[in-house]
C-alpha cells in the first residue's frame, strides 16, 4: 500500500523533484515550505514518514527533530534528513539529534525512492513494483519505446536540469544535459539525440541555439522544444515556432504534461 510522506523543503526545484519521484512510485505526498508549517503538518496529518531539509525558514531541521522525537505520540514516525551537508560531523550531528536517516543532496533520482522506502515497513514499500507507477490512476503507458530515446537538455540553471533528469529518467529516457550551448552543439554533432529540450534566455540565446541546429542539414530534423521559466515578450513563442521549434512550454509545468508533449514531438518525428 502507498505511504503518506511529508516533505519539508523550502527549495522549489528540490521539492518538485522529490514529490514527483515519490508519486511516480505510488506514494501520496504532503508538502511544507518551512519548519513551522512542517511541524503543524506532522501533528495534523500523522504521515507515515517525514523527509526534512536542515536549513529551513522559521524552525530548522534540527529543532524539528528534537520536537518530534520528544513527543511520545510522534516519535515513531521515521524522520529522514535530506541536506547538502557532506561532512562526517554533519552526518553524526543529524543522527544524534534524532533523525533516523540521512540522504545527501543532490539526490540521485534512480536511488531516491528506494532510499526512502528503506525506512518504511514492508507494507508501504513498492518492492513488488520495481518500475515506477504513475500517480494518475487513469494514466495509460506511453507508446514510445523510451529506453531507446536520448534527450539532450540545455539549461544554464542546474536545478532545472536536475528536475528534468528526475522526471524523465524514471520513464526510461536517457537524458544528456549541459549548461552550455556550445557544448550542446558539439555533443549533437558527435551523437545526435532524438529530441532537444532547451531553455530560452541563456548567455547564448536559445533562439541562436535553435537556428544553429536548423541550419545544419544533418541536424535539422531533430525535434526541438523550448521549456522556459520566462517569456519576455508575447511574441517569444511565435518566433520560436517560426524558427522551427515544435513546442514552447512555460514553467512551471506538470510532469504529465511535459511527458505527453515529449511523446507528441517524438511521434511527429517519425
Amino acid at each position: 500500500m502507498p505511504a503518506r510522506i511529508l516533505v519539508i523543503e523550502d527549495n522549489k526545484a528540490n521539492l518538485e523533484l522529490m514529490t514527483y519521484l515519490l508519486k511516480a512510485f505510488g506514494h501520496t505526498t504532503l508538502v511544507a515550505w518551512d519548519g513551522e508549517e512542517g511541524l503543524e503538518a506532522v501533528h495534523q496529518e500523522q504521515p507515515d514518514l517525514v523527509i526534512c531539509d536542515i536549513e529551513l525558514p522559521k524552525v530548522d531541521g534540527y529543532e524539528i527533530a528534537r520536537r518530534l522525537k520528544s513527543n511520545t505520540s510522534l516519535r515513531h514516525i521515521p524522520l529522514i534528513a535530506v541536506t547538502a551537508f557532506a561532512m562526517v560531523d554533519d552526518r553524526d550531528k543529524v543522527l544524534a539529534v534524532g533523525f533516523d536517516g540521512y540522504i545527501s543532496k543532490p539526490i540521485e533520482p534512480e536511488l531516491f525512492v528506494r532510499q526512502v522506502e528503506a525506512f518504511l515497513s514492508s507494507e508501504y514499500t513498492s518492492a513488488s513494483c520495481p518500475s515506477p507507477v504513475h500517480a494518475d490512476a487513469n494514466y495509460e503507458p506511453f507508446r514510445t519505446e523510451a529506453k531507446n530515446i536520448t534527450i539532450l537538455m540545455v539549461d544554464n540553471t542546474r536545478a532545472n536540469l536536475q528536475l528534468m533528469h528526475g522526471i524523465l529518467e524514471p520513464h526510461g529516457y536517457k537524458v544528456v544535459s549541459t549548461v552550455h550551448v556550445k557544448e550542446a552543439l558539439a555533443s549533437i554533432r558527435e551523437s545526435p539525440p532524438d529530441l532537444i529540450i532547451s531553455d530560452l534566455h541563456m548567455p547564448i540565446s536559445g533562439y541562436d541555439f535553435l537556428m544553429n541546429v536548423k541550419s545544419d542539414p544533418q541536424l535539422s530534423q531533430i525535434p526541438f522544444m523550448f521549456v522556459s521559466s520566462t517569456m519576455l515578450y508575447e511574441e517569444d513563442a511565435g518566433r520560436a515556432y517560426d524558427l522551427g521549434a515544435m513546442r514552447f512550454l512555460a514553467r512551471p509545468i506538470e510532469p504529465d504534461v511535459l511527458l505527453a508533449e515529449i511523446e507528441a514531438c517524438l511521434h511527429m518525428r517519425k
